[in-house]
């Protein structure tokens, strides 16, 4: 009698049990690394724990699984038999015929033994990991960490043969779960949104976004004959001139063949003495310009140009000719729109 009571214990030990390897299990999936990485690069060690559990979601999620089943082997074999024992004590005093009341002891055991699973063993863990997948997984995660650890050889065994088996089918297992969204996710989610009202680009920043992603250096390249160039010796009283007739900051610097071998910004001769003025320009003070190839996507022109702190770059076709210049200011308008010019807008005649 006492071992039924017992069992009774070790019904809830094991629900509770199997309540924290689904949840932890689903924390794992539904958490988003962006939300838990600034975290543990803050120093919280929950945090590290929870990373570690995303970046070995598969190992994790065996663990889990392994301890689910586990869990509800141990229900069945020890908590639902003693559960029964225990229900013929009052069926017993009903008269009924003894196969009738194992028969429908073990039914109402089983009933009741399913019912908890379901609800407190699965369901339940499942839509608070869902609800808060963030905080569920920083407190989950360690302790999840810590029996996969314990029970590595077992779970990397199990692991290692059905990766194997996915493998032999054709299917890439993956170590960590998809946590990021791709661009076509979010641009989906920002028009769903747009739509619904729940989110406004009245800016039209978002919409810039997502197209800049599409563009290549020679869809904003600027030929040269739409360039205000000066020649390659020009003065600083050329570069004055220049800026009083067209306003414009920079100004290329092209040599005899039309080729740009460098830029002059008008802030670079403000300084030069008077009488200097009607000397070429110095060579350190015109800047260099980068080479970027047209077919380069304009997220790579940009970032190379800021690696290089270059505000102007040459741009080339696929036989090395020099096509045009690309300049900082007109990438940045793809995706905040218009900029000014410090003196005037632009630095060509036209666009």
């Amino acid at each position: 009698m006492s071992s039924d009571w017992w069992g009774l214990v070790w019904l809830v030990v094991l629900l509770a049990g199997n309540a924290f390897f689904v949840a932890s299990e689903f924390a794992v999936v539904a958490a988003k690394r962006a939300q838990i990485e600034p975290k543990a690069l803050a120093g919280s060690k929950r945090a590290k724990k929870a990373l570690y559990a995303m970046e070995n979601a598969t190992l994790m999620l065996a663990t889990s699984q392994f301890g689910i089943t586990v869990c509800s082997l141990i229900i069945l074999l020890v908590s639902e038999p003693a559960l029964h024992h225990l229900l013929e004590i009052p069926l017993g005093q009903t008269g009924l015929d003894p196969v009738w009341v194992s028969g429908v002891s073990f039914a109402i055991a089983l009933i009741i033994v399913t019912f908890l699973h379901v609800v407190f063993g699965e369901m339940v863990p499942k839509n608070i990991s869902f609800s808060l997948p963030d905080q569920a997984v920083l407190t989950l995660a360690p302790p999840l960490v810590v029996v996969s650890q314990a029970i590595s050889p077992i779970i990397r065994a199990l692991n290692a043969i059905a990766n194997g088996y996915l493998r032999l089918v054709g299917v890439e297992p993956k170590a960590e779960a998809t946590s990021a969204y791709t661009l076509d996710e979010v641009a989906t989610i920002v028009a769903e949104s747009q739509k619904e009202g729940i989110l406004t680009d009245q800016s039209g920043a978002l919409t810039a976004a997502f197209e800049f992603t599409t563009k290549i250096v020679s869809d904003i390249t600027i030929g040269f004959h739409s360039l205000v160039t000066l020649p390659d010796d020009a003065t600083p009283t050329d570069v004055q001139q220049a800026v009083s007739q067209h306003g414009f900051s920079r100004y290329v610097l092209s040599d005899a063949s039309s080729q740009p071998t460098g830029y002059v910004h008008i802030k670079d001769v403000l300084d030069v003495p008077d009488d200097q003025c009607d000397y070429p320009v110095s060579p350190r003070k015109i800047r260099n310009m980068i080479t970027l190839p047209a077919s380069a996507d304009l997220e790579d022109a940009l970032a190379m140009m800021r690696r290089t702190g270059s505000h102007l770059a040459r741009v080339h076709d696929l036989t090395a000719n020099t096509v045009g210049v690309l300049f900082l200011e007109d990438i940045i308008e793809e995706l905040v729109g218009e900029v000014q010019d410090a003196t005037r807008r632009g630095y060509r005649q036209s666009r």
